[in-house]
């Protein structure tokens, strides 16, 4: 029996002669997993698979005799160009030179689509930067943003039907915060100043929205009086002072500036307020939209009030006896369900909590009926996963359908210095800065080097260096490098399709197309594990191989056929550097 494969996914075809082969050897057996993997060292073929070892137990036989009774059964394959057993039992095989160039035809045929898996038809939900709208993005920020749109990007390409959605905490004490910084600012400007709270919004962004409030809208908003501001607001501890008491004393006397801020603005406060969160979300907007990241829904909290989703989820919860009050307040018996302690839902004053809210976005996503959300959240929110899942089961929903992918916070480093961010305060590098400074290639592969919840520090120095230690660079050089070999030539696209593909002999050109070949695999594997820095590492080590083969071997030779042969390998090398390039966010320049 012969098998003369027409299809050009190796792993495929040797699948399907290994399952020939168990048919034989093991007929009682024929829906075992047929596992192949690429070896990592070359001696090892181009293929493994340890088939034998898996029917080793129930056949009770020795995995390197169940191996050579494949082997014995294996139909004959011009695929195929040695199959052998290795170590405990695995079955090697290495393929025949014309199986490995037969990518190279295949890339030049599907171009952009080289690499794409079938449509899944699986609705997947990517939630990610959601940050809240309280001063601009900062490196932190960039690094979930560059994740979040990299991981998406991956699994739309891998067949999944991805909706990618940012949060908008545009409800709650946060973004009073901001109304009220931005109105004390604003207030400033007109001669009516007090002590700047400490833990308000101090950012120099505060005090152009007050400028902005200010020629926009003249006195309109000052109306008011030292004393009518601060009325009831306890006193401000020392600035020394770092204690819980000195903490609680300072949130006081905040609460009661947003107390007054809202009655003494009255119908007004809500223009306050629209005015800092549009700014804000604006920005944040305009900042994303610049690198590259784009969500196709930006979801309000505030809607989950609006539409009653949030006392809702409440009552739900207590309907199904997973509430209970004390002193006032209504708690969820988290701890049912794996969290530490239980959680507050409403508070004893009637207002609802941000846990609240978050029980109801997350009903709403099931409701909307994907069959997989993801959630990217900080590390810093380790702690939040057992809650939320904890909420979802209680609601009688499969919390399994929720996967959480943690992102690390991204340490900057300038000069050797480590740059310190905090949103309060003032002092943080923001996003833009950053992408100002290296650039968006640079920032988008940087941020996607290590796996999301590894610790990333962020090499500034390296990142704007033309050498081959800059990875990025190292990339794109490999990408314009193809197109000026191919500028040079002058040739036509049809003539590197014909081009005779048995030429391409020697080990850095089959290894070149076996790189490529994996290209499909390693989508699916960033995918499965959600792992878009799989697809950096892989552009590295095919922009190396290439570099290494450049440098060793004349493209532009006198023989006709050797020279298209290089060229149209040069040319897939090329197109799957952009393919992954693209996948990641970054640009693939023709010329550097």
């Amino acid at each position: 029996m012969s098998a003369d494969p027409k299809v050009s996914d190796p792993k495929v075809l040797l699948a399907d002669l290994l399952r020939a082969a168990l048919k034989s050897v093991a007929p009682d057996l024929t829906e075992t997993p047929i596992q192949l993997e690429r070896p990592k060292q070359a001696g090892h073929g181009d293929f493994a698979t340890n088939l034998a070892l898996q029917l080793a137990k129930p056949l009770r036989r020795s995995p390197r005799d169940l191996a050579n009774m494949l082997l014995a059964e294996l139909p004959e394959s011009t695929l195929v160009a040695k199959a052998e057993v290795a170590g405990a039992g695995f079955i090697n095989f290495t393929l025949n030179s014309g199986a490995k160039t037969s990518v190279v035809a295949d890339v030049l045929a599907r171009g952009a689509e080289f690499g794409r898996g079938a449509r899944l038809g699986n609705k997947v939900q990517v939630e990610f930067v959601s940050a809240n709208p309280t001063g601009p993005l900062h490196v932190g920020h960039g690094r979930g943003a560059a994740y979040g749109a990299s991981l998406s990007a991956v699994l739309d390409f891998a067949g999944f039907d991805v909706t990618r959605e940012y949060y908008i905490n545009d409800a709650g004490r946060q973004m009073d915060i901001l109304a009220l910084s931005t109105w004390l600012r604003y207030l400033a400007f007109h001669g009516i100043e007090i002590d700047f709270p400490p833990n308000a919004y101090q950012g120099d962004y505060v005090i152009e929205m007050a400028r902005e409030m200010r020629e926009g809208h003249k006195d309109r908003f000052a109306k008011v009086s030292v004393a009518q501001i601060l009325d009831g607001a306890p006193g401000l501890p020392a600035p020394e002072r770092k204690d819980d008491e000195a903490k609680q004393q300072r949130e006081e006397h905040l609460d009661v500036l947003i107390a007054n801020a809202k009655r003494l603005l009255g119908e007004d406060y809500p223009f306050v307020h629209g005015f800092a969160l549009n700014e804000q979300l604006g920005d944040g907007r305009d900042d994303l939209h610049e690198f590259g990241v784009h969500f196709d829904k930006w979801f309000s909290e505030k809607s989950l009030f609006d539409t009653g989703l949030v006392e809702r989820v409440v009552t739900e919860l207590e309907k199904r006896g997973h509430i209970y009050v004390q002193d006032g307040a209504k708690w969820f018996r988290s701890t049912a369900f794996g969290d530490e302690k239980d959680r507050v839902v409403q508070r004893d004053n009637g207002l609802y909590t941000y846990f609240a809210s978050d029980i109801a976005y997350h009903l709403n996503k099931y409701e909307r009926g994907f069959d997989r959300i993801i959630d990217i959240w900080g590390a810093d929110h380790h702690g939040y996963i057992a809650r939320v899942k904890g909420a979802i089961a209680a609601l009688g929903l499969p919390s399994e359908k929720l996967e959480v992918a943690l992102v690390q916070f991204a340490v900057l480093y300038r000069n050797g210095q480590k740059a310190a961010m905090s949103t309060r305060s003032g002092e943080f590098v923001t996003l833009r800065e950053l992408r100002r400074e290296v650039g968006n290639d640079a920032c988008r592969f940087f941020y996607v080097l290590r796996k999301s919840d590894q610790h990333l520090d962020f090499d500034l120095d390296l990142a704007k260096s033309q050498s081959n230690e800059n990875p990025v660079f190292y990339v794109q050089y490999a990408h314009a490098r193809v197109c000026s070999v191919l500028q040079q030539w002058g040739g036509e696209a049809g003539e590197l399709a014909a081009a005779d593909l048995a030429r391409l002999e020697n080990e850095r050109e089959l290894a070149l197309c076996a790189r490529l070949g994996a290209f499909a695999e390693l989508i699916q594997s960033a995918a499965a594990d959600y792992a878009p820095h799989q697809i950096a590492f892989y552009l590295k080590d095919l922009a190396g191989e290439f570099h290494s083969w450049y440098n060793a071997e004349r493209m532009l030779v006198d023989d006709e056929a050797v020279k298209l042969a290089r060229l149209a390998l040069a040319a897939a090398v090329r197109q799957v550097l952009a393919n992954g390039l693209a996948l990641l966010g970054v640009s693939a320049p023709q010329s550097m």
